[in-house]
């Protein structure tokens, strides 16, 4: 045992309650379940379980309290829940996060999933914690080893940087995740897995991260069925990880996946509040929402580390302008689109480069490799503007000296694209160098 262990333990007990408060059912309406006499102890958030007539137990949260009663968010549906059963209130958990979490998987209140057991720290953390002040805060910090050749040179990712992964399903965006907590320089991984399918969090630990990963990694995971105040707090508490492991010095790395989830798991908190939609089904606050969870990543004070952040969303139809993406596109530094017809010719991972962009550009690289920036996207731009009409034969080389070089190394680029990365940043532009000197060098390949 460490030396710490005693002190967690004491902590522990601690935070124990002898006494149980207990309400009954007064109403159900509207999908909530109205509570008598427990207005004067309740807060929001605070677990509820209900004890059925039948004998069986829902749980809930409490989702709003007035003077006379409070309203709880059921886990499940209320089916069999009469009048007067039977409320039992328990205190909000307390989240204390450590660094003894590093290569476990909890739930949102800090809980194992892993089978085996886990203290929490000794420091409580709030879930809704401010970020650091603006003023206060470093400036973006070094270029960072990707494990990606193309995200070591064209979209580079640097420390302190919040990056957003827009993705439709089944594009590859859980592998390229994945890849990135192996590969990534960091202190410390965290992951949020937001409404996740239940059977692929242990696949994503376990095949997807694997051990190596896993040992400098805190999962936290909420799963589809769970309650919606139960896949809100996933987001809050992965944050909530990782800026206390980022107060103690560490450079973290951070993935979410999903923002989409999130911001799907808040309407149905807010419409069952009382809240209005009016973004496309989306209320009003899951715009400050949204901001206020990508503030708190990026460059700590000088004092602490940095949380690099990368926040994936769901695209339904490649639809770029849908509300949850627009707000992130405005709050974050970068964004990485992941395009579906680039996936179903067999690349991987399928970036869209035309619709990608880090703007830690043109700071994070030097002169001459902004030089290769500019021209790689001339090239690529280039050939995706006449792709159909060189592929029906209709362009004649020499019509566009741009498009000539295009042509020449649009097999090499591609395959670039998809190339890991184990050497380095140098050794990738070292390669992408020598690809755009081809592109001068060699004459048009006609079939």
């Amino acid at each position: 045992m460490s030396e710490l262990d005693p002190m967690r333990l004491k902590c522990e007990f601690d935070r124990m309650s002898a006494a149980r408060h207990v309400g009954r059912v007064s109403g159900v309406a509207r999908g909530v379940i109205e509570i008598s006499g427990l207005a004067n102890r309740a807060r929001i958030g605070d677990h509820l379980t209900l004890r059925r007539r039948s004998g069986t137990e829902l749980q809930g949260e409490v989702l709003h309290v007035e003077a006379d009663q409070i309203q709880m968010l059921p886990g499940a549906a209320p089916d069999g829940v009469s009048l007067g059963d039977l409320v039992l209130l328990e205190q909000m958990p307390a989240f204390a996060p450590g660094q003894h979490w590093l290569g476990r998987v909890v739930d949102p209140f800090g809980k194992p999933l892993d089978g085996k057991p886990l203290l929490a720290g000794v420091h409580e953390r709030d879930l809704m914690q401010a970020p650091p002040t603006a003023v206060a805060r470093k400036p973006l910090g070094t270029r960072m080893e990707t494990g990606l050749a193309v995200l070591n040179t064209m979209l580079p990712i640097v420390q302190g940087q919040r990056i957003g992964l827009f993705a439709g399903s089944g594009v590859g965006k859980s592998t390229l995740l994945a890849t990135l907590a192996r590969a990534m320089q960091a202190d410390a991984v965290v992951v949020a897995l937001v409404g996740e399918r239940g059977r692929e969090v242990n696949e994503f630990v376990e095949t997807a991260l694997g051990a190596d990963a896993m040992k400098r990694s805190v999962v936290v995971a909420a799963t589809s069925d769970q309650s919606a105040l139960a896949r809100r707090r996933c987001a809050w508490s992965a944050m909530s990880v990782a800026e206390h492991l980022r107060d103690q010095g560490m450079n973290v790395l951070l993935l979410a996946d999903s923002v989409t989830r999130f911001a799907e798991a808040h309407r149905e908190i807010a419409v069952a509040m009382g809240e209005a939609p009016s973004l496309r089904g989306f209320p009003p606050s899951v715009t400050s929402l949204i901001a206020n969870l990508c503030e708190r990543a990026g460059p700590g004070t000088a004092e602490q580390g940095d949380i690099t952040a990368i926040f994936s969303v769901l695209v339904a139809g490649s639809d770029m302008d849908e509300p949850i993406a627009d707000i992130l596109r405005g709050a974050l530094d970068g964004h990485i689109v992941l395009s579906r017809e680039i996936a179903e010719r067999g690349r991987f991972p399928a970036i869209d480069l035309s619709r990608s962009v880090s703007r830690s550009l043109p700071r994070a690289a030097t002169a001459e490799e902004n030089e290769m920036i500019a021209e790689t996207r001339k090239l690529v731009g280039s050939y995706e503007q006449s792709e159909v009409m060189i592929k029906a034969g209709l362009y004649a080389e020499g019509a566009d000296p741009l498009l000539d070089r295009a042509i020449r190394v649009h097999e090499e680029l591609d395959d670039f694209f998809a190339k890991a990365e184990s050497d380095g940043i140098d050794n990738s532009f070292n390669r992408l160098s020598l690809i755009l000197r081809r592109a001068v060098a060699n004459p048009v390949q006609r079939a």
